[in-house]
């Protein structure tokens, strides 16, 4: 039987662009066989941003964002089949592309204004035209099935890192620091329900409050952040926002955890520091995630950590320094490097949907039952 690869594509909440990754399933453990990424340009970011934003939204605007976010997935694309071949390997074993496209509304049922209570997640993206321009299999929308079944429609990864990182015997932590934070916890009995959930904010605030004041995208591994003092009362107020105390299942993004609502936040912080509000801010994605493992992976020995955040060597101490119990580690000796954990997972979300596979965990975003997720274009 010939191979079957999969291509996963992402660009997460962060907005710095998209990383893909080509995996190969039919091992027992999974290969990744190349991996791409592309920045994305300023003028895309900055629309990309705007379009996540409370108001100026516009139909047009968006449809000509999708295609632009189609046109960046397709060459990063290219760049891994021009890896498969450089090896050997023969693009036309790649069975389809799992494109998540770029979120810039998550309103699940909990966080609805629609009076029927129905909610809805929007990705934007253009799967034909990316089918168009690759030639191959698109497997898109992966989050709108499960907000209909009356799930969250995020967190997808658990199941994935169940697949992945999931040990007998053990429980085991996966924190993906992401613009937005999400934990998964993978119980060691099998009879025990994987339990996921998004902690709060990961990067998103800290990555805009560092370009607002220093120009720079991020916080190169935490320094600017080490190099001022958290701030109780302002970290106390931080988590004051009602979404931490809620239960899961719960899922969050840029609609809630945004420039505005750290503005706000600030009102009475105009003279603080800017590099103690990015300490603060710093504090406050540790102290949520760190809250959210103690409560809810008590038996877990083992943090992975992997997404961006984890590259950010100030909040992994921080969390570390929250978990005295647990080893906090990179995602890299676990089988898969920090970034390519989340293009993996939708190169896993497409083979799913492909082969008529349940691609979300009811016992994660609260969905009804198991559904096979994504819409998918032809080649």
């Amino acid at each position: 039987m010939p191979p079957a690869y999969f291509i996963g594509l992402m660009s997460g909440t962060s907005l710095d662009g998209v990383d893909g990754v080509v995996v190969d399933f039919s091992a027992p453990n999974l290969q990744v066989l190349a991996t791409a990424s592309l920045a994305f340009e300023a003028p895309l970011r900055a629309e990309l941003l705007a379009l996540n934003s409370p108001s100026g939204n516009e139909l047009h605007r968006a449809a000509l964002a999708g295609n632009r976010i189609a046109a960046a997935y397709a060459q990063v694309v290219h760049q891994l089949c021009q890896q498969l071949a450089s090896r050997g390997l023969d693009a036309a074993h790649i069975r389809a592309i799992g494109a998540h496209g770029q979120t810039v509304r998550h309103q699940p049922q909990r966080w609805s204004d629609n009076p029927e209570g129905v909610g809805y997640t929007l990705q934007i993206n253009n799967p034909a035209l990316l089918a168009e321009l690759t030639g191959m299999t698109v497997v898109a929308d992966f989050r709108s099935r499960d907000v209909a079944a009356g799930g969250q429609g995020a967190p997808l990864v658990p199941a994935f890192h169940q697949y992945v990182f999931g040990q007998p015997d053990q429980t085991v932590a996966v924190l993906n620091l992401g613009g937005i934070a999400n934990l998964s916890v993978l119980p060691g009995n099998t009879a025990e329900p994987v339990l996921g959930f998004d902690c709060g904010p990961g990067n998103a605030l800290m990555d805009a409050w560092c370009q607002q004041h220093t120009g720079q995208p991020f916080d190169s591994g935490g320094a600017w952040a080490a190099s001022g003092q958290c701030l109780p009362e302002l970290l106390a107020l931080f988590l004051s926002e009602p979404y931490f105390s809620l239960p899961p299942p719960k899922s969050t993004g840029r609609d809630l955890f945004n420039w505005s609502w750290l503005q706000h936040k600030l009102q009475n912080f105009a003279t603080t520091r800017p590099q103690d509000v990015q300490a603060t801010l710093t504090e406050l994605t540790a102290s949520a995630c760190t809250t959210s493992i103690n409560s809810y992976a008590k038996n877990s020995k083992s943090l992975i950590v992997c997404g961006g955040g984890a590259f950010n060597h100030h909040l992994m101490q921080r969390l570390q320094s929250g978990l005295p119990g647990v080893r906090v580690s990179p995602s890299d000796p676990h089988g898969l490097p920090p970034l390519e954990v989340e293009a993996a997972a939708f190169a896993w979300l497409a083979r799913q949907a492909i082969t008529g596979g349940p691609g979300n965990l009811p016992s994660v975003t609260g969905a009804s039952g198991p559904r096979v997720l994504g819409a998918i274009y032809p080649a």
